[in-house]
């Protein structure tokens, strides 16, 4: 049984572990959420720590152990993936209800022994897939709700992110999409055919990703460090329109009325404005408070990681049961 918050006049103690580019921005949201209160982050590093407390004013520490002698009720996790584990079970082991960035583990048996203890406990799991918040994602979500999809293609590159040492582009870019491809589509992904190269760096910077879902939808993602600008696009055909949307500029196009003689009719969709990772943390603090599930559960979040392992690993089919399409909700 999930223990919830009650909604009292108590604010919600939060904490942040990992305040690198990420990390600092959950500080920032949480630090300005209604009937919530900052109690403190940690990171190693001394400059992080003094730019969040000069920024936030907020107590800033510089180990786990210490930032939990503050007394939280919930944290997020933004600290490198292969700390993802060991700091997720020592808070839920003090009854923390925990946010995760996305990937949630280094490897599926980790995921799943987050997923365990969280269940065990009784606390509120999420992880952090932030662009399911992003109101041009969310448009799109809204406008295929009820249509049958037939293929989607995604491009996210970018030039090479100095930050980035230990991961390649399918771990830090296609996780983002393949969490978007199976929930556009409420159906998991089956087939994988990846492409890899590392043509610059250490790991994989080029990714072309092909994917077949229980659904029958299939499904492209294009991600390389190699581009010089970002770009983010996601391209979604049905039997009845298609729609062109670009997570950056956040707009959202939609194409229908497809006549024999090829001309069709086109309109763009109404849009949101709001902070995709305020929308998070929101809907992390009202699964918190037992108002809503948790918008991402550790499950999902291990299943896409799942897909993203057999993409590196080059498995061209997941060791998956396909099943019928799953209910939306």
């Amino acid at each position: 049984m999930m223990r919830a918050v009650e909604s009292t006049n108590k604010p919600l103690r939060v904490g942040v572990v990992g305040v690198g580019i990420m990390g600092a921005n959950h500080a920032r949201v949480f630090a300005g959420l209604p009937d919530v209160q900052l109690a403190g982050v940690a990171d190693p590093s001394r400059a992080q720590r003094d730019l969040v407390t000069r920024v936030l004013g907020t107590p800033a520490v510089d180990n786990l152990d210490a930032l939990l002698d503050l007394g939280l009720d919930a944290v997020t996790i933004a600290a490198p993936t292969h700390l993802h584990h060991e700091i997720a079970l020592k808070c839920i082991e003090r009854g923390l209800h925990v946010l995760v960035e996305k990937p949630v583990a280094s490897t599926v048996e980790e995921g799943r022994e987050i997923i365990a203890a969280a269940r065990q406990a009784g606390v509120t799991l999420m992880v952090g897939h932030v662009e399911r918040f992003n109101p041009a994602v969310q448009a799109i979500k809204q406008a295929i709700e009820s249509e049958d999809i037939l293929s989607i293609a995604i491009t996210r590159v970018g030039p090479f992110p100095p930050r980035m040492s230990n991961v390649g582009v399918v771990i830090d870019l296609a996780v983002h999409d393949i969490d978007l491809i199976r929930w556009f589509t409420d159906s998991e992904i089956v087939e994988v055919q990846p492409q890899l190269s590392n043509a610059i760096a250490e790991r994989e910077d080029i990714a072309l990703l092909q994917f077949r879902t229980a659904s029958g939808v299939l499904a492209h993602i294009n991600t390389n460090w190699l581009t010089p600008f970002k770009a983010r696009t996601v391209h979604v055909a049905t039997r009845r329109k298609y729609l062109i949307g670009d997570l950056l500029t956040r707009q959202v196009s939609e194409c229908f009325g497809f006549q024999p003689d090829g001309s069709y009719s086109m309109r763009h969709l109404s849009v949101g404005h709001e902070e995709p990772l305020r929308a998070e943390l929101m809907a992390f603090v009202s699964a918190i408070r037992g108002k809503n599930r948790p918008a991402v559960t550790g499950e999902e979040g291990v299943e896409s990681l799942g897909i993203a392992i057999r993409c590196l690993e080059g498995r061209q089919t997941p060791n998956v049961v396909p099943h019928v399409r799953r209910a939306a909700g």
